[in-house]
């Protein structure tokens, strides 16, 4: 079972801004307490014992709250002083972590995968990353995601118009010494370097979790995700 999670909450959250002109992204408060703390108590409930967030902007913001908040739990920070990319703050993080395959997942996003299958099938298939992909309609601000008979990751389709489709839900099962050893520059995506690149040379699979999934990094998404969390059972 994945125990260790890292948390990507180093972005500027330009889109953001003009809801939240003061506060990091994740730090946007909805239904009355910080998004990073509806993440971080949903993965608490799933059986993550152990977050190593990735900061930057605004770091001593996140940390601040988090050791006065989370004083019981076990937390590492990994800060990034100048940007690096999803891909590089991943790495930075990976040199804080203890064990073999760990959680990755964004401080914007909450996709309510099930744990115990994502970790059940990540390990099983002795996979070096396994996305967790969200089936939806009538879409266009993602792209989408193709799978083999076997579950490997056949395709990544750009943003465009989609009836219906698998998105990338941006959560992921990671091993991390197969994704260490990879010769990367310090600054890199992890989207656009390392999956879309690596795909067909890795192990890499996916897994479909049809759960709740909101962004909110644009401030429709932000809105809504204060209505709908004032009732939401996570």
């Amino acid at each position: 079972m994945i125990r260790e999670c890292i948390i990507l909450a180093g972005g500027l959250g330009t889109r953001l801004r003009s809801a939240v002109p003061d506060l990091p992204k994740c730090m946007a408060p909805v239904a009355g307490k910080p998004f990073l703390a509806w993440v971080i108590d949903y993965y608490k409930q799933q059986g993550i014992d152990r977050f190593v967030l990735a900061l930057g902007y605004m770091h001593e913001a996140i940390e601040a709250f988090v050791a006065e908040q989370y004083s019981d739990l076990d937390f590492a920070f990994s800060i990034e002083y100048e940007p690096l990319g999803t891909g590089g703050a991943i790495r930075l993080a990976c040199v804080h972590t203890f064990d073999e395959n760990v959680l990755v997942l964004n401080g914007d996003t909450l996709f309510t995968v099930k744990l115990d299958e994502v970790s059940e099938f990540h390990l099983s298939k002795k996979s070096d990353c396994t996305l967790t992909l969200k089936p939806m309609k009538e879409f266009d601000r993602y792209g989408v995601v193709s799978l083999l008979p076997d579950q490997r990751i056949e395709s990544f389709r750009e943003k465009q118009y989609y009836a219906d489709g698998l998105i990338n839900g941006g959560v992921y099962a990671l091993n991390v010494n197969a994704f260490m050893e990879l010769p990367f520059e310090d600054t890199f995506s992890f989207e656009k370097d390392y999956l879309e690149q690596y795909y067909t040379k890795q192990k890499v699979y996916g897994l479909v979790q049809d759960e709740y999934f909101i962004d909110i990094g644009i401030p429709a998404d932000f809105e809504r995700a204060n209505q709908e969390f004032r009732t939401k059972v996570f």
